[in-house]
C-alpha cells in the first residue's frame, strides 16, 4: 500500500466496542490473573506490565511509523532529542567515537558535547561526503551520525554511499529524519541507513501541540559487530541470538524507556497518531508553496543568499532530487546582517518560534536562538549566519505569504 493509504489504515487495534479510532489508555500498570501469567510477562517482555515500558495507545503509534517508514520496529519516546539519546545509548560505549556530520541542529551538538562527552565517547565532525568520511572513521568509530537535511544549511547528503560505506566498516548510519517528515518526505532506512531517529514534534504532529519522538531500525546483521549484542544480559540470553536484529530496538526500549524513563504520554501518542494521518497531504501543500515562495523571492534585491533544495543550482538539489519526494517545506533567506534579519523579524506578519513543521508558517533568527549556545566558528561550520532566517512554511495561502514577505522586505 502507497503512503496515504498506510497513514490512516495502519496501527488501529481491534477495539472490544468496535471504535473507529485509537483509544487512550491512561493508565500507569497493567494486571495479571496469576503468579505465573506475571512471571511470563516479565520473563518475555510480551503483554504490557508498567506503562514506563510500553502501552497500547503508543503501541499503536509505534506500528503506524513502521508502515510509514519501512521498519523492522519502532520505539516511540518523550521528544526527538531522547530518542537521539537513547538511539546512541544503545550503540556506544566508553572510548567509542562518533563521526557526525558538520552542521547540525544546536541541540543536538550540545548532546554530542555535553553528555556523550560525560560518557567518554568522542565525537568527530566532517563534511558528510563519501572520502571525507571514509578517512574518519577508525577501528573505535561505531556510529556515522547525519541528518536527511542539515538544519538549517538545508544541505542532503548521498544517504546510499554513506550507507555503503558504513555496511563495509561495521559502522551504524543513524539518520535524524525529522526533515523526513516521518517518512513522507525521505525514508533513510530503504536507502541503507541502519538507524533513524525524528523528532515527531514537528511535521507528524503537525499542530505545535506535543512533544514526542521516535526510534526505528531496519533488518539487519550488522548488530552482530557490536559487543553488547553478543554479551549475555540480565537475563543470561545473548541479545543477538535470542532476538536477531530485534535487539537494537529492545536495548533502546531498555535503556530509553525502562531505565531512564523517557516515555511518551498516551494523550500525545494518540495527537501525534491522529497527526500522522495527514502528515502526507501537509507536507504536500507546505512543499509546493514553499517552493512558490523561493522562486519568487529568489533574486530578490533584499535578499543576499536562498536556499532551498527543490531550486535548480542549489547545493542541495542532485541529492535532494535522488532522496526527497519534494523539494519540502524549507527554507532560508540570508539578508546579509544582524540588524537587517531584526528589521525583516519585526516588520513581518507571521509567527516567530524556534519550532518547525507547524500548519502555521514559523519563522526564527538560528545565530540568535537555535544555534546561538555555540561558538561563533561552530555557527558559521553550522551554515549559520548572522543575517540567516529559517522559515517553516505553513498551509496559508501562498500568495498571501508571497506578500507578507514582500512586505516585510521592505523594512530591510
Amino acid at each position: 500500500m502507497r503512503y496515504e493509504t498506510l497513514a490512516v489504515l495502519s496501527g488501529l487495534p481491534e477495539d472490544p466496542h468496535g471504535a473507529v479510532g485509537l483509544p487512550i489508555y491512561a493508565v500507569a500498570a497493567y494486571g495479571f490473573k496469576t503468579l505465573e501469567e506475571g512471571q511470563e510477562r516479565f520473563a518475555t517482555g510480551e503483554g504490557y506490565v508498567y506503562a514506563r515500558q510500553k502501552d497500547p495507545t503508543a503501541k499503536a503509534l509505534e506500528e503506524r511509523l513502521k508502515a510509514l517508514e519501512g521498519a523492522l520496529e519502532a520505539v516511540a519516546l518523550a521528544s526527538g532529542q531522547a530518542a537521539t539519546f537513547a538511539a546512541l545509548l544503545a550503540l556506544l560505549r566508553q572510548g567509542d567515537e562518533v563521526v557526525a556530520a558538520k552542521g547540525l541542529f544546536g541541540q543536538t551538538i550540545g548532546l554530542f558535547q555535553q553528555v556523550l562527552g560525560l560518557m567518554g565517547v568522542r565525537v568527530r565532525y566532517v563534511d558528510p561526503e563519501p572520502e571525507g568520511v571514509r578517512e574518519a572513521l577508525t577501528e573505535k568509530t561505531r556510529v556515522l551520525f547525519v541528518e536527511t537535511m542539515a538544519n538549517p544549511a538545508l544541505l542532503v547528503p548521498d544517504l546510499e554511499a554513506l550507507a555503503s560505506l558504513a555496511e563495509e566498516r561495521g559502522v551504524a548510519l543513524v539518520v535524524d529524519n525529522t526533515f523526513g517528515a516521518a517518512g513522507a518526505l525521505c525514508r533513510p532506512l530503504a536507502w541503507g541507513a541502519h538507524v533513524v531517529v525524528q523528532s515527531l514534534t514537528k511535521w507528524a504532529s503537525g499542530h505545535g501541540s506535543v512533544l514526542g519522538g521516535a526510534v526505528l531500525s531496519r533488518e539487519t546483521s550488522l548488530w552482530e559487530r557490536f559487543p553488547q549484542f553478543l554479551e549475555p544480559d540480565s537475563k543470561g540470553q545473548i541479545p543477538w541470538e535470542a532476538l536477531g536484529a530485534r535487539c537494537y530496538p529492545e536495548r533502546v526500549r531498555t535503556l530509553g524507556l525502562s531505565l531512564l524513563g523517557m516515555s511518551l504520554s498516551p494523550f500525545h501518542a494518540y495527537l501525534l497518531f491522529q497527526g500522522l494521518e495527514t502528515v502526507a497531504l501537509r507536507v504536500s501543500r507546505m512543499s509546493a508553496t514553499a517552493s512558490f515562495l523561493a522562486e519568487r523571492l529568489q533574486g530578490h534585491p533584499k535578499v543576499k543568499a536562498l536556499r532551498y533544495p527543490g531550486l535548480p543550482g542549489d547545493p542541495a538539489y542532485p541529492n535532494a532530487q535522488k532522496y526527497l519526494a519534494s523539494g519540502g517545506p524549507m527554507l532560508t533567506l540570508d539578508l546579509g546582517s544582524r540588524e537587517a534579519a531584526s528589521r525583516f523579524l519585526g516588520a513581518i506578519r507571521l509567527l516567530k518560534a524556534a519550532n518547525l513543521g507547524d500548519a502555521r508558517t514559523l519563522l526564527v533568527h538560528p545565530w540568535t536562538t537555535t544555534h546561538s549556545r555555540l561558538k561563533e566558528e561552530a555557527r558559521l561550520q553550522a551554515g549559520v549566519t548572522p543575517g540567516l532566517v529559517r522559515v517553516s512554511v505553513g498551509l496559508e495561502d501562498p500568495e498571501d505569504l508571497l506578500a507578507l514577505f514582500l512586505e516585510a522586505l521592505e523594512a530591510v
